[in-house]
């Protein structure tokens, strides 16, 4: 692994991005397959939850020796959200409109003030 991708201000990150991937796939993937029953949709999305952990806790743990608990939970979210809409457009063929992108534009607008050090 190139040393700047185990950088302990860049792994978090990577992490975090692949702990979201898992995640929204755990969480929404099954719509495209409503016909499944129920059971094994939760069964399946535990499987799939499980490896996300197994990136998120890591992630948290050593990104929290470089940032703070509140930089941690900023980058995830704003990262959920960059996944989410990959994933619901490409994935699921929703559109997205002009709502969308000025909601995600004010998310973002609040993760820059969570790195301000005023």
């Amino acid at each position: 692994m190139p040393a700047m991708l185990a950088s302990p201000y860049v792994l978090p990150i990577l992490l975090l991005i692949g702990s979201n991937v898992f995640m929204t796939l755990a969480w929404y993937g099954h719509l495209r397959f409503k016909e499944a029953p129920l059971a094994a949709v939760i069964f399946v999305a535990w499987g799939i939850a499980l490896v996300e952990y197994c990136m998120a806790v890591p992630a948290n743990r050593w990104g929290n020796a470089v940032y703070s608990t509140a930089q941690l939970k900023t980058m995830q979210e704003v990262i959920t959200l960059v996944v989410f809409v990959g994933f619901s457009f490409i994935y699921l063929k929703e559109p997205l409109g002009w709502n969308h992108a000025i909601g995600f534009a004010l998310i973002a607008l609040g993760a820059f003030f969570i790195f301000q050090k005023w």
